[in-house]
């Protein structure tokens, strides 16, 4: 038996979301919006990231953080000596 989300989309193509504190609004159906910094289909049910005041969808936190502050790795590994070298 399937479950509920295992049920494939009676939508198709992309949505149009308005992006709200803590919810989104459909303005347009589709079964998915794409990512803003990657541009990966991210299906509706599975959408947990998102930018209210830039009104856009992010796949995961790395790209959040990557839209957000997109020298986050540099300055984490800048100014840090190489594993072998610390003793």
């Amino acid at each position: 038996m399937l479950n509920r989300s295992d049920r494939p989309s009676p939508m198709t193509g992309e949505a149009e979301v308005k992006y709200l504190d803590g919810d989104f609004r459909v303005v347009r159906p589709g079964a998915f919006v794409r990512c803003a910094v990657t541009g990966l289909p991210i299906p509706l049910e599975e959408l947990k990231y998102w930018s209210v005041d830039l009104q856009e969808a992010y796949v995961n936190p790395e790209a959040v953080l990557q839209r957000h502050v997109p020298n986050a790795r540099r300055r984490t590994n800048a100014g840090r000596r190489p594993a072998d070298d610390r003793r």
